[in-house]
Formats: C-alpha cells, structure tokens, sequence
C-alpha cells in the first residue's frame, strides 16, 4: 500500500471531520464567531450538510461589531447561511459582577440564544471552534456550553491552532491570519464591574489604536486605568511620543482615569487581580 503524501494526508484529516459531522445529521447549528476557529468548522459543516448547516453570530453589547462583519464577511465566503442573533448577558447579575469565573455566565446565556435558534430549525446538532489547545486552560465557558450540549469537532479530532491556521489558509478564508480575539468584557479585570458603557468604551479605543495600524490590540482595564497591548514589535512605535501623546489624549477624553502602555505588549488572557 503506497505511503500517504502530505496532501493526502490533509484532505484525509478534513474528510474525517467532515464525515462525522455529516453522520451526527441535521440541521447543524454552528456558533461562529468572527474567528479563525469557528470559521473552520462552519466550512467544514458546510461541507458535510450544505443548506442544513448555518451559521449564528450573537452580537451584543460584548461583542465588537468588527467581530460580527467579519464573520458576514467569512461565512459569504464560505456560502453557508449566517443568522446574526442579539444576545445580552449584562441581563444576570453574576456576569456583571465580573468574577473569576464570568465566561460560565456569558456563555450560558449564548448557549440559551443558540439553542433556541436551532430549536426553530429542528437543528440535531450544535458545534464549536474549540480546539484541542483550548482544553489545556481554565475555561469556564466551555463547560456551559458542553452542558447546553455543544461538541468540539476540531477538539475531538485532535486539531491545534496550527492545523485550523493551515486549512482556513489552504480554503481561503479571508481571517486565516487574523489575529485571535474575544469578547470585550475579557479586557476588564476580574472584580470590576461591566456595563455597557465600559464596553462600548473599550471598543472605542481600540478601535482609535488600530488605525494607527496595529493588528493585535487589547486595551485592558483596571479600576479606570486603560492598559495598551499591541504585538510586541509595534511596542516600540507605540512608545514614540509623537504616536503617544494624542492617542493618550484621546482615550483620556473616552472616559479613562489613566492610560498606559504595556512595554511586553501583547500577552493573551489578561493577568488575575493583583498580578502586573
């Protein structure tokens, strides 16, 4: 039996999960994002059950609208149906509350919007972007949605970041080299409350520092005071003060006691209270 070559060897990975997701039936609700991950699999859902698979985007006060357009964007792409739906978790208390584990609350609330999204759809499945890397951090919100009975089948079939990096670039998604994001709130130290404002607030200004050309930007808050992150080689042209002075004058006049600049730049989950 010849040896599998290297494309032999992709597509058959790609055919597995497309095959198990085609046996599970549907319709199949796939909660996309604007996301590389999410975006992955409603291709591959698409793949396996063509019309009977959509894709919903929740959007909110959470979720930034260059998330949503983006997944417009991915999913006109892809061709599969892509269902915007309004969700609103600064309705529980727990979630505005901010603690450790927030996303538990967050994602409960999703969950309950997907589901009965799908449940008008007589939808037999609902699936995830999350992946196998995914499983080695604490992630509250991956336990309420496995318990509103959402699978991972990028999870399940072993996928890293790097293998849905490689297939959204070999399908031509346009977000395969995006940078990776998450929910407004995830910028707010944990014990600091969230409302609405504060998020819109913090979309704002990160909004402001993309247009100076940054790709990966998070402006994290603690007690009023706004910290930049940018990719750690732009830290450098963020610190010129020509570059400092007005965008610190601008996201003073948004509302921020304080702005800094983080000089390790970017650095994924934002740090516990009391850490940095």
């Amino acid at each position: 039996m010849p040896e599998l070559g290297v494309d032999d060897f992709l597509t058959a990975r790609t055919d597995e999960v497309v095959r198990r997701i085609a046996e599970g039936g549907g319709p199949i609700v796939v909660a996309m994002s604007g996301g590389v991950d999410s975006s992955v699999v409603a291709a591959l859902a698409f793949d396996a059950l063509g019309e009977q698979a959509v894709a919903v985007t929740l959007t909110g006060p959470a979720v930034a609208r260059r998330e949503v357009e983006r997944a417009a964007r991915v999913a006109r792409t892809i061709g599969i149906e892509h269902r915007p739906v309004a969700v609103d978790p600064l309705a529980v208390a727990s979630y505005r509350e901010n603690p450790s584990n927030r996303c538990f609350f967050c994602r409960s609330v999703e969950a309950a919007a997907l589901t009965a999204e799908g449940a008008k759809r007589g939808a037999r499945q609902y699936v995830d972007g999350i992946h196998r890397d995914d499983l080695g951090e604490v992630r509250p919100g991956i336990t309420a949605m496995e318990r509103a009975g959402f699978r991972h089948p990028l999870a399940d079939a072993g996928w890293r970041k790097a293998d849905v990096r490689f297939e959204a670039r070999r399908r031509a998604l346009p977000n395969w080299d995006e940078p990776s994001d998450a929910c407004l709130a995830s910028r707010v130290a944990h014990g600091d409350p969230i409302d609405r404002e504060l998020l819109s607030r913090i979309e704002r200004a990160e909004e402001l520092v993309r247009t100076l050309g940054f790709r990966q930007v998070r402006v994290r808050v603690r007690a009023g005071v706004a910290r930049i992150e940018v990719e750690p080689e732009g830290v450098g042209r963020l610190s010129v003060p020509s570059v400092t002075v007005p965008l610190t004058e601008q996201l003073t006049r948004l509302g921020f006691a304080q702005v800094t600049i983080d000089p390790a730049g970017y650095h994924g989950l934002l740090p516990p209270v009391g850490a940095r």
